[in-house]
């Protein structure tokens, strides 16, 4: 099995793959969470073809994907955008704002090579923040990677999800 994480542009061939791997991976984390209508909207909103290729080419966002054998499996988008934690005002910082492998292959070699990855991008910030849903699968991987569980929950992005905020301290 060959596994190689690396950043995607908006090419034909990257869209694509976004396309597919962000309405496949935001089905499979908020099925369980969110009324179907809810969903569809946040899906149809987020995940179209302008909207990724405008988010792609944002100066403020970097895109992952992770492949194996060739075959887009997962991505992480990497972000200065969205409210700062004030655990980390007066800090340099970024967050992971996007963060899924397909159920099928969310093996653990494939995760850790996507988190890696997102951690070198965010080496040179004093502090990386991810805010993810509670009860997420992802969350025992984050903590195995140094971010802490901050106290207290906070909504989850444009979603009525209740979150929680996970922050790493680059030293």
């Amino acid at each position: 099995m060959k596994i190689i994480t690396k950043f995607t542009v908006a090419t034909e061939q990257g869209i694509e793959a976004l396309m597919m791997l962000t309405k496949t991976l935001a089905i499979q984390k908020f099925t369980q969470l969110l009324k179907p209508v809810e969903l569809e909207h946040y899906i149809i909103e987020n995940f179209n073809a302008q909207t990724l290729v405008s988010e792609i080419n944002s100066m403020s966002n970097q895109w992952l994907v992770v492949y194996v054998d060739d075959q887009p499996i997962g991505y992480a988008r990497i972000t200065s955008k969205g409210q700062k934690p004030i655990a980390v005002e007066g800090k340099r910082a970024i967050r992971v704002a996007d963060f899924g492998v397909c159920q099928h292959q969310a093996q653990q070699q494939i995760m850790t090579s996507l988190i890696d990855k997102c951690l070198t991008v965010c080496s040179t910030y004093e502090a990386i923040w991810i805010n993810e849903p509670i009860g997420s699968s992802f969350t025992g991987l984050f903590e195995q990677k140094g971010f802490i569980r901050q106290p207290g929950t906070s909504r989850f992005d444009k979603l009525p999800l209740e979150s929680a905020l996970y922050l790493k301290i680059n030293l």
